[in-house]
C-alpha cells in the first residue's frame, strides 16, 4: 500500500491510538501517563475509541487534548478510511487479540507505520504490524524474535510506565506482625492459577507452617465454586483454614485496601500480573515472580528489574519456593520492603512518565525516520 504521508524525517507527527480501553480498565493506568505527558509540539494525538460507553476515566483522558473519535459499531473499512484522512503518521493498536480490539482496521494498513503495544503480550501475527514495543527484561535480544511476526522495538528501561489512583489507600502496617503468621496472597484472574502454581504454592504453605494464603475469585460467594478450589488445594495437603478466599469488590480503592492484609504476593506463572504487579507493589507488598521464556511469563522480571528488585526473581520452581520460604521467615526484610516500596516505585523507570514518554517519543521517531529512508 502506497500512503501519502510527507516524508519528512524531523516535522510534527501525527500518533493514533487504537483501543476499547480508554475507560475504567487495567489500560488505562498505563495509557494515562503517556497522554499527559506527550510533547504536542512534535506529536499531534489522535484516540480512536472502540467502547460504546465512556466513564469519568474517558473525560480524565480526554482532557489532555487531542483530537478524539468515536469509532465503536463503525464498519472496519470505514474506520480505516478515517485514519486515512486523519493522515496518521504512526498508528499504535493497544489492544492486540483482546474484546474490543480492531485488528482488522490494522490489517488495511491506513497508516505507513503500525505497532502493537500495551493490552496483549504476545504478536498480533499481522504482517501489515511493523513493531512490537517491549524491552530487554521482557524480551531479552535473542529470546523471542522467532515468536513474532513484528519486529520487536525494546524501549531503554520498561516496556510501560504505570500511573496509581490518585485516592489510595495509605500503606498498612506488616500484616505478620498482627496476625502473629505470613499472608502469601494474589489477586490475578484465577485462569492464571494453573495445577502447577497451585503445586508450587502449596509447598511454599507447606514449608512455612501457619501460613495463610489469600486469593481473589470472581464468585468466590458460590459454595460450589469455593468447594472446587478447597479440594484442590486439599489433595496438595493445604487445609480449607489456611486459605482465604475472596469475591471481588467495587472500587478500586477497596480492592487495593486488601493488600493491606497480604505480606508477599505470588505472581503466576507462565502468565504473570501486570496491573496486579503494580497494585502489589504500590501497596507495599513485595512481588515473587518466576523468570519464563516469553513476554507474558518475563513481565514480573521486567518489572521487579526496574525496582532493583532482582532478589525477588526466580529462575527455578525451586528457587521461587526458596525466596518465598525465606522472605516470609524475615519479618525485618518484610518490614523494610513495606516501608519503602510506594518510594521506591514512584523514583523509578515504572513510574517516571516524563522520562518513559520521551523514550516512547525517540523509538516512535526513529520508527518514521526509517520509512522516510525506506518506505518500510
Amino acid at each position: 500500500l502506497s500512503h501519502a504521508n510527507e516524508r519528512s524525517a524531523d516535522r510534527r507527527l501525527k500518533i493514533g491510538y487504537v483501543s476499547g480501553d480508554f475507560n475504567k480498565h487495567a489500560v488505562s493506568h498505563f495509557i494515562d501517563p503517556v497522554l499527559a505527558q506527550h510533547d504536542h509540539e512534535s506529536y499531534e494525538i489522535f484516540c480512536y475509541f472502540n467502547h460504546p460507553v465512556a466513564d469519568e476515566m474517558t473525560q480524565h483522558l480526554q482532557s489532555y487534548g487531542g483530537q478524539w473519535r468515536m469509532i465503536a459499531g463503525l464498519p472496519d473499512e470505514s474506520v480505516a478510511q478515517l485514519i486515512r484522512e486523519d493522515s496518521i503518521d504512526i498508528l499504535v493498536d493497544l489492544s492486540g487479540h483482546t474484546g474490543e480490539s480492531r485488528l482488522l482496521v490494522f490489517a488495511r494498513k491506513p497508516a505507513p507505520v503500525q505497532v502493537t503495544w500495551l493490552g496483549y503480550p504476545n504478536t498480533t501475527g499481522l504482517p501489515t504490524m511493523d513493531y512490537r514495543l517491549t524491552d530487554g527484561f521482557a524480551d531479552p535480544p535473542g529470546l523471542t524474535e522467532h515468536l513474532h511476526t513484528e519486529q520487536l522495538v525494546r524501549l531503554p528501561e520498561s516496556f510501560s510506565c504505570f500511573r496509581a489512583l490518585k485516592k489510595c489507600p495509605e500503606v498498612g502496617e506488616l500484616p505478620l506482625l498482627k496476625k502473629g503468621y505470613p499472608t502469601f496472597g494474589s489477586f490475578n484472574n484465577p485462569a492464571k492459577i494453573t495445577p502447577e502454581v497451585m503445586r508450587v504454592w502449596s509447598k511454599i504453605l507447606l514449608a512455612v507452617p501457619g501460613s495463610r494464603l489469600m486469593l481473589k475469585l470472581l464468585g468466590a460467594d458460590n459454595v460450589a465454586l469455593r468447594q472446587v478450589v478447597y479440594d484442590q488445594f486439599a489433595a496438595l495437603g493445604i487445609e480449607r483454614e489456611r486459605l482465604e478466599l475472596l469475591d471481588a469488590v467495587g472500587p478500586h480503592g477497596e480492592h487495593l485496601q486488601r493488600y493491606n492484609n497480604i505480606d508477599i504476593a505470588l505472581d503466576p506463572f507462565p502468565y504473570n500480573g501486570t496491573t496486579t504487579n503494580c497494585d502489589a507493589l504500590w501497596m507495599g507488598v513485595p512481588v515473587i515472580t518466576l523468570a519464563g521464556r516469553t513476554h507474558v511469563a518475563r513481565v514480573g522480571t521486567s518489572q521487579l528489574s526496574n525496582l532493583g528488585l532482582t532478589e525477588l526473581i526466580a529462575h527455578s520452581l525451586e528457587d521461587y519456593v526458596r525466596i518465598a520460604v525465606q522472605l516470609a521467615q524475615d519479618p525485618e526484610r518484610l518490614q523494610t520492603l513495606r516501608t519503602g516500596l510506594r518510594a521506591r516505585m514512584a523514583a523509578s523507570p515504572l513510574m517516571d512518565a516524563a522520562r518513559f514518554t520521551r523514550h516512547l517519543e525517540a523509538a516512535y521517531r526513529q520508527m518514521w525516520q526509517r520509512w522516510c529512508e525506506t518506505g518500510a
